[in-house]
């Protein structure tokens, strides 16, 4: 491979990669008076699991395809994630005998998607009838795709829809799948693999996302305990006895995927090229686009389509001071650094419709105390011996809700912050981010309000500025009823899901327990997020289509990119990743269906 080739996945020229070219090189082509240097079939901006996933499926109908990545690593915010995937009727659920059928998943989509949406113009069009049909539908055969070709996928057990109580649900779990552990030193790159893969900082452990709650909770019970041995010992044997690098979650998922890739010799990822501009005819049809490279701008030639898969907004702090709600800081989100808004700027620019722009994967997040990042509270505030205020010292929402509705209440209750107040036994037995359970919360966390410690409630209090007669009035009422186990203001614990992260041990209320026991500590909570949620609005075929529904020629978009079918809810660990790869294989094969 050449040296610039290399270069651009950020590695050393001495490393075997096996990926080679794959693109004409045209000099100058020319088309429609626009002059080219390289062409391809399919261009795919961005290198997340959506962007892979179409590059295999390019292949699979015989189509050159490019990958495009602006960064020096691959795998965007995907790589951090979980790496689940909510699919409903998956293959693995089907063969381990899980009841499940299309019908029923449209049923629950419904319920929870288009409930009081009758006059939200954005949800009836982004997750319009068509769309979810087609992500049932074709969800499935994606799955089944991928593990045809050698991927590795394990059911997430126990993992219920976000909304168990609605009409179509699955509360004990089987729509969910995420990666099985992959052995990274098959990309052929050693302990450099790390450089061509986007990592977030610290080392992780090979754990499954059943594992951890466990892992977060294991001053709860020797059972948990037991489970984070189990892990450890994993870690151990897989890296030290068998000479593997383990990996899970979001880095199995892209590392998957790129060793694919590399396989069926589909051309490069190129990093460190980022889109300009998309290049059209004057009628609008898309030819391809302009790129920014380490060796200066180039245009590409996309001779059957554009793929947009290239993450939302999250770090653009104009647009979401623009589109969304307000306070907005783009610091507070868990996406990649490179999510900025690129791809739907270009496609706003050549007639595309947007929707959702207002919303995001919200949910309530910390400044972990240990590394002093923002940190996405998924577990803590599910816990007992917790309560979450405003700076009136009120509870305005089930602490253990679905995240995304948790950020919509802080929203609505303008409680930015909001306060996480919780008690010794809180912190005794769980983790709050990387904060172990019984580990002193650092000077500097302290000193920085990252958290507060105090022996008293109205100590506290005053530490934080919320009324210190409406916190100790809401403790108060709170004590009560996590003493009966019965949250009659919130109905906490009453599901399915709000149970997955809470205490077993913990009784009669798994998330229940009383905020009674010195010292207290608080934690404000920002609405963080996964990313944005709103984009390009795209069709069932995940063509971009313009305000009047016609399609622009030769793009289409899936992802954060895009205004997502799942409207503004969460339906289930996954709901993400799942359409994102589903609507990129979708774009392929109509792709596919037009040109072969």
């Amino acid at each position: 491979m050449a040296a610039r080739q290399l270069r651009r996945l950020s590695l050393p020229t001495h490393l075997p990669l096996p990926i080679r070219p794959h693109v004409r090189h045209l000099g100058t082509a020319q088309t429609n008076c626009h002059r080219f240097d390289h062409e391809t079939d399919i261009l795919i901006v961005g290198s997340g699991a959506a962007g892979l996933t179409a590059a295999l499926r390019s292949h699979f109908h015989g189509l050159s395809s490019l990958v495009i990545e602006k960064d020096a690593q691959i795998g965007g915010t995907s790589a951090y994630s979980g790496g689940g995937l909510w699919i409903p009727n998956n293959p693995l659920a089907v063969e381990a005998g899980i009841i499940d059928t299309p019908e029923q998943a449209m049923t629950y989509l419904i319920s929870v998607i288009d409930a009081d949406t009758a006059e939200d113009t954005d949800v009836r069009r982004a997750s319009s009838p068509p769309r979810k049909r087609a992500f049932l539908t074709h969800g499935p055969h994606m799955v089944s795709f991928l593990r045809d070709r050698g991927f590795a996928f394990r059911l997430s057990p126990g993992c219920p829809d976000y909304y168990p109580q609605a009409h179509g649900a699955l509360p004990t779990g089987g729509r969910s799948i995420e990666p099985d552990v992959f052995d990274a030193r098959l990309l052929g790159l050693g302990e450099k693999w790390t450089e061509a893969i986007r990592q977030r900082p610290g080392r992780s452990l090979p754990l499954f996302t059943y594992e951890a709650s466990s892992v977060t909770r294991m001053g709860a019970s020797w059972r948990d305990v037991g489970t984070v041995l189990r892990v450890l010992l994993r870690g151990i044997y897989l890296s030290r006895v068998r000479g593997q690098i383990p990996v899970t979650m979001g880095k199995s998922l892209v590392a998957q995927l790129l060793w694919l890739h590399m396989q069926l010799d589909q051309g490069p990822v190129l990093t460190d090229t980022a889109l300009r501009q998309l290049i059209a005819t004057p009628e609008g049809v898309i030819l391809g686009a302009r790129v920014a490279t380490p060796d200066g701008e180039r245009s590409i030639r996309a001779r059957c389509g554009v793929l947009l898969c290239a993450g939302g907004f999250a770090h653009n702090q104009g647009l979401r001071e623009r589109y969304g709600p307000v306070p907005a800081n783009a610091e507070w989100t868990s996406a990649a650094r490179g999510d900025n808004g690129d791809a739907i700027v270009a496609g706003v620019r050549v007639g595309a419709a947007t929707a959702l722009m207002d919303e995001a994967w919200w949910g309530p997040t910390l400044r972990d105390p240990v590394r002093g990042m923002y940190y996405f509270a998924l577990q803590e505030r599910a816990r007992p011996f917790g309560v979450i205020v405003d700076s009136s010292g009120k509870r305005f929402m089930n602490e253990a809700e679905p995240y995304t509705d948790a950020g919509h209440h802080q929203y609505a209750q303008k409680a930015v912050p909001a306060w996480f107040v919780f008690d010794w036994n809180h912190r005794k037995r769980y983790a709050v981010g990387s904060l172990m359970p019984r580990q002193q919360p650092p000077a500097q966390a302290l000193d920085a309000g990252y958290i507060h410690r105090a022996d008293t409630i109205a100590e506290l209090a005053r530490q934080i500025g919320v009324n210190e007669k409406g916190l100790e009035g809401t403790l108060a009422r709170f004590n009560e009823m996590a003493d009966c186990g019965v949250d009659s203001d919130f109905a906490r614990g009453e599901s399915a899901f709000d149970n997955y992260f809470g205490d077993p041990t913990v009784r009669p209320n798994p998330n229940l327990g009383a905020v009674r026991t010195p010292p207290f500590y608080a934690i404000p909570l920002v609405p963080g997020d996964l990313g944005t949620k709103g984009g390009l609005l795209t069709d069932e075929h995940a063509r971009v289509i313009r305000e009047d529904g016609t399609p622009v020629q030769g793009l289409y978009a899936a992802g954060n990119t895009t205004a997502s079918v799942m409207g503004r809810t969460y339906p289930g660990a996954g709901a993400t990743l799942g359409p994102a790869m589903t609507f990129a294989f979708i774009a392929i094969d109509h792709i596919a269906s037009e040109h072969v």
